[in-house]
């Protein structure tokens, strides 16, 4: 129900008006609540922009249960068209988050992409530093849509509360929204390159940066071939049709009143 009372619309995308610490709850009431599966959708500038030209993206970001702002240019351009979230809710902290506070209730995660020494790393580091944890299963990111059936049966019998999906958007949105009835996860969340971030193998912008919006610049420091072309485009996308539509928002404020 994309329009539910209390979201936040922007480019075509319907966002929850939730904390960390509101969206972390949201989750563990799935997990100890009837089992049933539930998709979180952590949305930045690029999403919403894939999502223009993608309509199958966009059908699985707006299905999603729970959709969070993970971008503060995002939380500023909701907050300029005058529907503001709480705070920038990121994909890798909210894992974090739900790891731990699941260790402590004996919940179980999976998984799902990333090169194979680092899914069995981040496995390794995420039950080491979550006492309790129990981690039903990973498996890595290299495999073909022949797979899919497989790994999704492989996952459903290893009947994990959580399942994250460390692979690229459009994927991980479309393939825990394709899936998601078969996977039979509580909580399924894509949750792009936090497994390299959370395993050690790529190091998480200073919080500085983070906190000011300018996260993207350092992953262009880290990766200027791989990233130049994408920032380019998309930051200036998004600039244009994000200011766009809170001009419209505004002066149909205006005439309105």
């Amino acid at each position: 129900m994309p329009e539910a009372a209390g979201r936040r619309e922007l480019m075509g995308l319907f966002f929850d008006a939730e904390t960390m610490e509101s969206a972390v709850e949201r989750c563990l009431a799935w997990c100890e609540g009837p089992r049933a599966p539930h998709t979180v959708i952590t949305a930045n500038a690029g999403v919403l922009c894939m999502m223009r030209r993608d309509p199958v993206l966009r059908d699985a970001c707006r299905a999603g249960d729970l959709v969070l702002a993970d971008g503060m240019s995002v939380v500023w351009a909701l907050r300029g068209a005058g529907t503001p979230v709480p705070q920038r809710v990121t994909g890798v902290d909210l894992m974090s988050r739900l790891l731990s506070a699941g260790a402590a209730r004996g919940l179980s995660a999976y998984f799902l992409g990333a090169r194979e020494e680092v899914v069995r790393a981040l496995a390794e580091r995420c039950a080491a530093e979550n006492p309790g944890l129990r981690v039903a299963g990973a498996r890595n990111g290299y495999f073909s849509p022949a797979d899919h059936e497989a790994i999704v049966e492989e996952i459903r019998a290893a009947r994990p509360d959580f399942l994250f999906v460390g692979m690229p958007s459009p994927f991980k949105e479309v393939f825990c929204e394709r899936h998601r009835a078969r996977l039979d996860v509580p909580v399924l969340m894509g949750v792009g390159g936090s497994f390299d971030v959370m395993a050690g193998y790529v190091r998480r912008a200073p919080p500085l940066l983070r906190q000011t919006g300018l996260e993207w610049s350092w992953r262009l420091l880290m990766e200027p071939r791989k990233m130049w072309k994408r920032y380019l485009t998309t930051n200036t996308e998004f600039i244009w049709v994000a200011s766009s539509e809170i001009l419209g928002r505004r002066r149909g404020g205006a005439t309105s009143s």
